[in-house]
């Protein structure tokens, strides 16, 4: 009787796995950045306007808007829209988004801004569709019928004042309804103006933002 032997048994019982090479570590390597050139060419517009903008500015020029450093990604707010149901504010990436922060009763400082923030996104001609207007009600007063028919167009959200207040900062003294705020398309907090301040400035440094960073 012939019985194969055992060595040979053994030899049939190996998983052909082990004979597949290990896996090539540089081809990972080689994917990872792949996928780093593809994040960065997606991103590269807004990087280039922080970098045009405010590193390496033309000379003689200068920047009314403060830039916030360290940047600040916005985070998942706790935000719900006048229905009462909850928003994401990841809604808005792609968009640069203008926004204000003030009490529901809106008194005249707010109405104000809402005016501004609808003059400066017309005044910005057909660069005008990349620009989101937000409102961010801090309190649980809701804004009446008439002033919403007026700034139609605005995205009006009710936000916890204590997160806002981690997020933003503001000058000592001073509060988070006294800014205008800018965050670009990747959703980073990234600059302020001074609600009162000049609007031809403010329209200016935000056309120079959507210059540096338009695409083609």
């Amino acid at each position: 009787m012939n019985t194969a032997p055992p060595d040979s048994q053994a030899a049939s019982s190996v998983s052909p796995a082990a004979d597949t090479p290990p896996a090539d570590p540089s081809r990972f390597r080689n994917q990872r950045l792949k996928l780093l050139a593809v994040l960065l060419v997606c991103a590269s517009p807004v990087i280039l306007s922080y970098l045009f903008y405010y590193v390496l500015p033309p000379s003689g020029r200068t920047n009314f808007g403060t830039l916030i450093l360290p940047q600040r990604p916005v985070p998942e707010l706790r935000l719900v829209d006048a229905e009462g149901k909850p928003y994401r504010f990841a809604t808005h990436l792609g968009q640069w988004v203008v926004l204000q922060v003030d009490a529901g009763a809106c008194e005249k400082a707010c109405a104000d801004k809402l005016y501004a923030l609808r003059q400066q996104r017309t005044m910005t001609g057909k660069e005008r569709e990349r620009i989101d207007r937000v409102w961010l009600v801090t309190d649980a007063v809701k804004p009446s019928a008439e002033l919403m028919r007026d700034y139609e167009g605005t995205f009006v959200m009710r936000a916890d004042a204590a997160e806002l207040a981690a997020l933003m900062p503001v000058e000592p003294g001073r509060r988070l309804e006294d800014y205008l705020w800018v965050i670009d398309p990747m959703g980073n907090l990234m600059m302020r103006f001074p609600a009162d301040g000049e609007p031809a400035k403010i329209r200016k440094d935000i056309s120079r933002l959507l210059k540096a960073s338009r695409v083609g």
